[in-house]
């Protein structure tokens, strides 16, 4: 963990709050409720939208250390602890599974030590750490994960915080160059093409009151981020409707769009 210090200012509405809030979480302050309310004002569906990419997070996780063999994970924008963390689907499936955990609030780095709770025979850490800075977080990730064999990056709920002229494609190439081929990469990133209308109004209404401003992006710009990888099937879809459950509801639109590739050279 790192060693900064940090001045909590729980008058301003913080993404992982807000996002903890939508799940139904309690580890949030008053701004965030306000912040979160607001935009569920003028976007009824967001909470049906945020519980769909937590449980792609959970389908993804459990695919890539089931059927694809991963045994490593690099989950940057972790967020607050909630019900199915991914060392605990990943250690599920394989108890050896290592697991570096990545968030810059301070918020998570109090709950941090929730975290660091896995399976005996795998290992988990947490990196107080930013995704527009990806060398230290790269550097201090070799501590616990072995960058020479495959290795999960996840960006679960993270991309849209991220602007375009911050280069999110740049940050994706440069922790994808860091892994071997047989490595993969998971996304999910808010949609504007999707409910489009209720989508700018959420947007506008969450910039407004939450410090980290959000971008939402179209099919193709989120598949663009997945240029490099093969990309696994079904490819860039709503979240929900990447390898659904039996008998998953699958008639509501999603405004999310999530993938999984997988790095072939």
């Amino acid at each position: 963990m790192g060693d900064r210090e940090y001045d909590f200012d729980t008058s301003v509405a913080h993404p992982a709050r807000v996002y903890d809030y939508w799940l139904g979480g309690k580890d949030n302050f008053e701004a965030d409720r306000r912040a979160a309310e607001e935009v569920i004002a003028v976007r009824p569906g967001i909470r049906y939208d945020i519980r769909a990419n937590r449980d792609f997070l959970g389908r993804a996780v459990r695919w890539l250390a089931g059927e694809a063999g991963i045994r490593q994970f690099l989950d940057i924008g972790t967020g607050i602890p909630a019900a199915g963390n991914t060392h605990q689907i990943a250690q599920e499936v394989a108890p050896s599974s290592r697991i570096v955990y990545v968030d810059n609030d301070p918020i998570v780095l109090v709950h941090a030590r929730a975290l660091l709770t896995g399976s005996d025979a795998g290992a988990t850490a947490y990196i107080d750490g930013d995704l527009r800075d990806p060398a230290p977080i790269l550097a201090t990730a070799r501590q616990t994960l072995d960058l020479g064999r495959p290795v999960a990056v996840l960006l679960i709920g993270v991309l849209h915080l991220i602007a375009d002229e911050e280069d999110p494609a740049g940050i994706i190439a440069e922790l994808m160059a860091a892994v071997p081929p047989g490595s993969f990469l998971a996304i999910t990133q808010p949609a504007s093409d999707v409910n489009v209308s209720q989508a700018a109004a959420g947007q506008q209404r969450y910039n407004s009151k939450v410090a980290t401003k959000q971008t939402r992006r179209t099919r193709d710009e989120t598949a663009a981020f997945l240029g490099g990888p093969d990309l696994v099937e079904p490819g860039v879809v709503q979240c929900h409707r990447w390898k659904p459950a039996a008998g998953a509801d699958l008639s509501r639109e999603v405004s999310g769009w999530a993938a999984v590739g997988r790095k072939i050279g």
